[in-house]
């Protein structure tokens, strides 16, 4: 059906009746109204992903349609993340469900198809809720809403230090929530400054207020992580909804101007439920007094707020450590690469980092990420990799050195620790200690999860993974990271449903697809796993994953074909290998693999304690002797 939405502005989604020139989306009929029987106004890119999708009706409406539309060729966003918030967004609204969906019906690398019932209304409604007409339509013009676009500005960390702390300052009076903590998200900075070229600037200062908002007391404090709010950028959304997507009570924004010879930050603490303006204030300094000032600030806050902070806490502001701000400029250009995941980008980041320290030899933070550069590069064999492998051990030990108490390099060391030295109890205690020192670290919650499922703690894994997707909520890694935690604890439903939780999130979520095919084949589903295999983009993964899914069909030809072409193009996937061989209950040759794999360093090698693949092993002699060998505890 393709109905031009001139002829009618009413029209009935399944239990649902939209406004497609409001926006406003109204369940008619008791189903419906146990989720919720207000109106819902949908943002601008739900909003117009459904309006495709009904004006559609029936056909499949693709991703690179859906960007040309709600996106101008000159826009800078990150189409695919937004696309994956929208929609994410957008089912929420219609209480929809990815996995059996009513309404929205995911094609894998194809785009979307409205499935839901579709019947267009005549104009008027005579059931228009009371105070409805004559409000302003966000989709009309009219007062403005509060919106951010991208920002900018090199700023020191004192700085977001300040607005941190005075912002906690009017939140710990108020009352939390049910779950005990309060939940803000600090937005993407809006730069106002008339210059487009420091976007790392911005995504930069964005990192550091929520890292600094993040360790103040986060029994308290709940602070939304980076992934779940960089989806907002560029965008103009209103808060109401962006509290209900992330489900905080509050937001955090800030601007950045520059006047000749002075920086100012402007930031606002809002209050979601009725947008009340709790607190704002300007902050003007001259760029060459930053490290003069930062001492100051960090005194006086320190004394307004020092109750509620931990006496830890309370040293380390008393002893504050500057930083060069070139050095620090340097470093959020380096970050800015780092998080592109390229390996051409990873070496620029490389340059930047070398640069930070350069400007300021003592900069730990800087040292650490030129420590994951480096051991990026040598697992990449893009430098020599044991030489890399040295370097990279050295870096995190010098920031370590000059910056005992940062998290980022006890999570640098303790991915040496486990993946190269096999130091179990080491690496878990350097996950704990950055998860300790920045307890709203995302990434440091994701990898002590991490940990301590590869050593089959899986309890402590589901928990600290279900941490990590409450405070990064649209993160499509993060429900990832919890499916394959339940894969390996055995809780495969939940794994399932969490799977493709990630891939509607992002397509493209790593491992995505490869886990959902593995879960789907202990599961006893490997038909359905074929068809994930299919997505998987590597083909020396899809012929691994095929020569189990084959086996657990019956098809042993095909299986054998899938195991021969793995073993003859793919040599190197010693682990991989192994794993058929132990699907398929051929213990000698599966164990002669991992003999192998070991012998390589194959970086699959930190799940063989734990692999639901290698179950056929568990209680050989040799198995046991390589999870020695391995330092797995018992």
């Amino acid at each position: 059906m393709n109905r031009s939405t001139t002829q009618a502005e009413l029209v009935r989604v399944g239990d649902f009746e939209l406004n497609v020139r409001t926006g406003e989306l109204f369940p008619v009929d008791s189903a419906s109204a146990a989720v919720g029987s207000a109106k819902v106004l949908l943002r601008e890119q739900p909003f117009q992903i459904l309006r495709i999708l009904v004006e559609r009706h029936g056909d499949i409406v693709n991703r690179q349609e859906i960007r040309q539309i709600l996106w101008p060729d000159d826009t800078v966003v990150e189409f695919d993340r937004s696309i994956n918030v929208a929609m994410a967004i957008l089912r929420k609204a219609l209480a929809d469900d990815a996995d059996h969906p009513k309404y929205i019906e995911t094609l894998a690398r194809r785009g979307y198809r409205l499935i839901a019932p579709v019947e267009w209304q005549p104009n008027s409604r005579a059931d228009t809720p009371a105070g409805i007409e004559g409000k302003t339509s966000e989709h009309e013009p009219g007062p403005r809403q509060y919106s951010r676009k991208a920002a900018v500005l090199v700023v020191s960390a004192v700085v977001l230090a300040v607005i941190g702390y005075v912002s906690w300052r009017q939140l710990r009076d108020v009352t939390p929530q049910s779950s005990g903590r309060i939940m803000i998200a600090v937005l993407p900075f809006e730069n106002l400054t008339g210059d487009p070229s420091k976007e790392y600037l911005a995504d930069g200062l964005t990192e550091q207020t929520i890292s600094q908002l993040g360790r103040l007391n986060p029994n308290q404090l709940g602070v939304i992580a980076r992934t779940s709010v960089m989806g907002y950028k560029n965008k103009d959304e209103r808060l109401d909804q962006i509290g209900r997507d992330l489900s905080v009570q509050y937001v955090l924004e800030n601007s950045l101007r520059q006047r000749p010879g002075l920086l100012r930050i402007t930031s606002q603490l809002i209050r979601v439920k009725d947008q009340t303006h709790l607190w704002s204030h300007d902050y003007d300094y001259r760029a060459q007094d930053v490290l003069t000032v930062q001492d100051e600030l960090a005194k006086a806050v320190a004394e307004e707020i020092q109750v509620r902070l931990p006496v830890r806490q309370q040293g380390e502001m008393a002893q504050p450590q500057p930083v060069n701000p070139e050095a620090f400029q340097a470093y959020l250009q380096g970050y800015y690469f780092w998080e592109k995941n390229t390996d051409q980008d990873t070496e620029m980041a490389g340059k930047y980092f070398e640069r930070a320290i350069q400007l300021d030899s003592s900069y730990a933070l800087a040292w650490a990420a030129l420590s994951r550069v480096r051991k990026w590069q040598a697992s990449r064999g893009l430098i020599p990799t044991e030489q890399g492998y040295r370097i990279a051990r050295q870096e995190v030990q010098r920031a370590l050195a000059l910056n005992p108490n940062l998290a980022a390099a006890h999570l640098q060391m303790g991915r040496i620790q486990q993946q190269l030295d096999f130091d179990w109890t080491a690496a878990d205690a350097s996950f704990k200690r950055a998860v300790e020192l920045e307890p709203g670290n995302t990434e440091a919650i994701s990898t002590a999860a991490s940990c301590a499922e590869l050593v089959g703690r899986f309890d402590e894994a589901i928990r600290l993974n279900r941490r990590a997707t409450e405070l990064d909520p649209l993160n499509a890694g993060g429900w990832d990271a919890l499916a394959e935690a339940e894969f390996l604890a055995g809780h495969l439903d939940d794994a399932a449903v969490h799977g493709k939780k990630a891939l509607e999130l992002s397509p493209d979520v790593w491992p995505g697809s490869i886990l959902l095919s593995q879960i789907y084949v202990v599961q006893g589903r490997p038909q359905e796993a074929l068809s994930e295999i299919e997505r998987v983009r590597l083909e020396s993964t899809r012929t691994f994953l095929h020569a189990i899914a084959y086996f657990a069909l019956g098809r042993k030809k095909d299986a054998d074909a899938a195991l021969t072409e793995l073993i003859a193009k793919y040599p190197r996937n010693t682990y991989n290998i192994a794993q058929v061989y132990a699907f398929r209950n051929q213990t000698a040759e599966a164990l002669d693999w991992l003999d192998r794999a070991y012998g390589r360093r194959d970086s699959g090698l930190i799940a063989v304690k734990v692999d639901p693949l290698l179950k056929s092993l568990r209680g050989d002699p040799r198995y046991a002797a390589l999870l020695k060998k391995l330092n797995f505890p018992n």
